[in-house]
């Protein structure tokens, strides 16, 4: 593997660490805010779970939806809350309390520190609720829905800055679900509304809600030829599992993702060239994971409160298709500038809670831990050989998945590997003579002997990462091990720091 420091990719946004609460499952209710819990605060907003979240590091959440959105009136959710409105919720077919609400979301991102990705409802509603929405969240005073918020004692405006059109509009599941046609019109529309109520946001298309979808690049096509120059990113969105029990195969489709980013770029560069726009338009992978139980949909018994749903319990294996996925993200630095893991909390979630009880990490956590905290800074091309396999659906896959990131402002450079061979080690030889004299820090892995391993309540440690890796650093040059089936960090310092 050679890293030479001018083979730049691109700057991390640190957005491609963002994540998702939706209001689904036990995502709100039962997991960021429990007021029963010991450690709720006066707004019952858990605090070991904002300590787990701000461990992570997450730079941006995406909320309220998901399906969610399409049915949402967000003007329930404001006010007074003993005065709020119970709904039937027709995406997951439970009953919406509304007790949490977009203020109250707002006052949770700023004590987990990060930024909020509104959506708007373009399913059973459109230009009139997003604009009076965001005067709502972003407009200073003197108007009725700024004042409004004023009055909700909310003085200072929330000044939302990313904001997405609706949510998987080509889904037929999707309450109000479109034609490509039909959605394209009804996003520009609501993007010009908005972008006049404040023309410092920035506004998130939907792209089709995976690579299955028949409709797909024909999709995105037609919408970005109706709204090309009044959106700033388009979606993607991609869910993978190991339902069929296939290791080999599974840890294999980050190539699947890596072949769906890059389609999707090529798509906004033919538009952006049959428009001849000097605008080129950006990726927002805002819903990714692995979800074992995305076949399931919707609870048997109707109509209940935050009853758990999609609480998918993730093993080793997945936390190396995690790590897989994220070294993926980081090699489009290019052209992903926003990403969110869906979803942060007991939903297909790394974080799991009991309702007034206790807390604990999945094996997914610590990947993603990682990649976020230390992932920051110009992501670098590295020139890679490795040994190869095929499996069912995927060919010449690389043993070793790997990608560098420097941080020239903290002098660091850290390696993210993983190693997908099941049964043997991996030498990692790495050329950074590039960089000068570097240091080593420190080697962090994550691996079990049981791919199936997974933590739970009674057993939270049972798949933990340590700082024992084998590295070796001499002039410039870096020898690892990797060990089998494992997720691997490499931490080094440079001269100059």
């Amino acid at each position: 593997m050679l890293i030479d420091k001018d083979f730049q990719i691109a700057e991390v946004d640190p957005r491609v660490y963002g994540s998702f609460i939706e209001h689904l499952g036990r995502a709100v209710y039962g997991g960021i805010y429990d007021p029963g819990h010991p450690t709720a605060d006066a707004q019952g907003f858990r605090q070991d779970a904002i300590e787990a979240i701000k461990a992570l590091n997450v730079p941006i959440v995406r909320y309220p939806g998901g399906n969610f959105v399409s049915g949402y009136n967000w003007e329930d959710g404001v006010g007074p809350v003993a005065e709020r409105k119970r709904r039937l919720e027709l995406a997951w077919w439970t009953i919406e309390t509304n007790a949490v609400g977009t203020n109250e979301f707002a006052d949770w991102a700023k004590l987990v520190g990060t930024e909020v990705m509104m959506a708007v409802n373009l399913g059973t509603r459109g230009i009139d609720a997003a604009r009076n929405l965001i005067e709502y969240c972003n407009h200073p005073s003197g108007t009725y829905w700024s004042d409004l918020r004023i009055s909700h004692g909310y003085k200072d405006p929330h000044k939302f800055k990313t904001w997405c059109l609706g949510n998987e509009m080509d889904g037929p599941w999707q309450i109000g679900a479109m034609t490509a046609y039909e959605y394209g019109r009804i996003a520009n529309e609501t993007a010009k509304a908005m972008k006049w109520v404040d023309p410092d946001i920035e506004l998130v298309a939907c792209g089709s809600s995976s690579r299955d979808m028949s409709t797909f690049a024909d999709w995105e096509a037609t919408v970005l030829d109706l709204t090309y120059e009044n959106v700033d990113y388009l979606s993607l969105h991609q869910y993978y599992n190991n339902n069929k029990d296939n290791t080999y195969d599974f840890l294999a489709t980050s190539l699947d993702l890596d072949q769906f980013i890059d389609s999707v770029a090529s798509i906004c560069d033919f538009v952006q060239a049959k428009k001849r726009s000097k605008k080129k338009l950006m990726l927002s992978l805002d819903e990714w994971n692995v979800w074992k139980s995305i076949g399931t949909s919707r609870m048997e018994e109707r109509w209940q409160i935050a009853p758990p749903e999609f609480e998918d319990v993730y093993t080793h294996e997945d936390a190396l298709a995690v790590g897989c996925y994220l070294i993926t993200i980081l090699k489009h630095a290019d052209r992903v500038k926003m990403a969110c893991l869906a979803q942060l909390i007991n939903t297909i979630a790394p974080i799991m809670t009991e309702n007034n009880g206790a807390i604990w990490f999945q094996t997914t956590y610590f990947p993603f831990m990682h990649a976020s905290n230390f992932g920051r800074g110009t992501v670098l091309r590295s020139i890679t050989s490795s040994p190869k396999y095929d499996s069912k659906d995927f060919t010449d896959v690389p043993y070793l998945e790997a990608i560098s990131v420097h941080d020239e402002e903290n002098g660091t450079i850290t390696i993210f590997a993983v190693n997908r061979h099941l049964d043997e080690k991996l030498e990692l030889n790495v050329d950074l003579r590039s960089f000068g004299e570097t240091t080593f820090v420190e080697h962090i892995v994550l691996e079990n002997n049981d791919l199936k391993a997974t933590n739970t309540k009674e057993n939270p440690r049972n798949v933990v990462p340590h700082n024992g890796g084998y590295t070796t650093v001499d002039q410039g040059k870096v020898q690892a091990v990797l060990n089998k089936a494992s997720w691997n960090v490499i931490r080094l310092k440079t001269k100059q720091a």
